[in-house]
């Protein structure tokens, strides 16, 4: 299984558009209620890319099979250093490697725009992506207890970070 990782392509938002789907409909990961259509997705991606933030997706045999991309952590001018990214990948292929191939670039490139910390805000439940995100030197900073609501129970944010310089 040869996995490759290129920049995002507007042919690869369906793909896309199903791996944040299945999010919404049946994980924390994503706070929100509703599934996206086909056109808020790509609005989504091309308002990153316009901003100059990287979307980038890992492809096996031309499939895309997860992305990740970054932008910015809060819209006042004093956080321009500052980003908040975003790795999702096909559920059915977790473990393969894949997620780690995508932060692992999102590091990188976030390293060459002269970024200096990037931020990852995850669902307290989800143990296996703040973990994860330790192996990559990422610190937990604090979590923000009862944040969202999903699933007819209170969620808790736990606020990951990584110093880039």
């Amino acid at each position: 299984m040869k996995i490759k990782l290129r920049p995002y392509q507007t042919e690869d938002t369906q793909a896309i558009l199903n791996i944040i789907n299945y999010n919404i409909l049946n994980s924390t990961a994503l706070y929100d209620y509703s599934i996206r259509t086909y056109d808020q997705q790509k609005a989504i991606l091309e308002e990153k890319i316009n901003k100059k933030f990287p979307v980038i997706v890992a492809v096996i045999d031309d499939k895309v099979v997860g992305f990740g991309m970054y932008s910015e952590f809060r819209f006042r001018e004093a956080y321009k250093y500052t980003v908040e990214h975003s790795v999702y990948v096909d559920n059915s292929l977790h473990g393969k490697g894949i997620g780690k191939l995508l932060l692992h670039e999102l590091i990188q490139l976030a390293k060459k725009q002269k970024l200096h910390t990037m931020i990852a805000v995850i669902d307290a439940e989800n143990q296996s992506s703040v973990e994860f995100h330790e192996k990559f030197g990422f610190k937990t900073v604090g979590i923000i207890k009862e944040s969202g609501y999903k699933f007819d129970r209170w969620l808790h944010s736990v606020f990951m970070q990584l110093i880039l310089e």
